[in-house]
């Protein structure tokens, strides 16, 4: 079955760190490039933002709001990304998703991160 599924969200504390997976299945997960997308809460519709991107030889891009803050990785032996997450703002709370680049599959139910004192 092809899926992705996100974890390791959390509450933290403003300048708090977490650390998200997302474990892919079904597909040959090294010849993709892979995507961090977030959602942040308040208006229905509020659409998915892309946060950091993977190439498949490895190459990361950040949006600017997380530049030098946040850290994207991949295991090609898992078939897993991550995303290092540092210096938290109230601003990254979102419920975070990963998904692949061509042929983006559905949604996943998303991992939550709430930054929040």
């Amino acid at each position: 079955q092809v899926r992705l599924v996100e974890s390791g969200g959390g509450l933290v504390q403003p300048g708090g760190s977490l650390r998200l997976s997302c474990a892919a299945s079904g597909f040959t997960f090294r010849t993709y490039t892979m995507m961090w997308y977030r959602q942040a809460p308040g208006n229905v519709g509020n659409a998915r933002r892309l946060v950091a991107t993977i190439t498949n030889d490895n190459r990361p891009g950040y949006a600017d709001s997380v530049k030098g803050r946040f850290t994207v990785s991949r295991d090609v032996a898992t078939n897993a990304i991550y995303l290092e997450m540092n210096s938290l703002k109230p601003e990254d709370t979102a419920v975070y998703y990963c998904n692949r680049y061509p042929s983006p599959l559905s949604w996943g139910q998303g991992t939550q991160v709430t930054v929040s004192s």
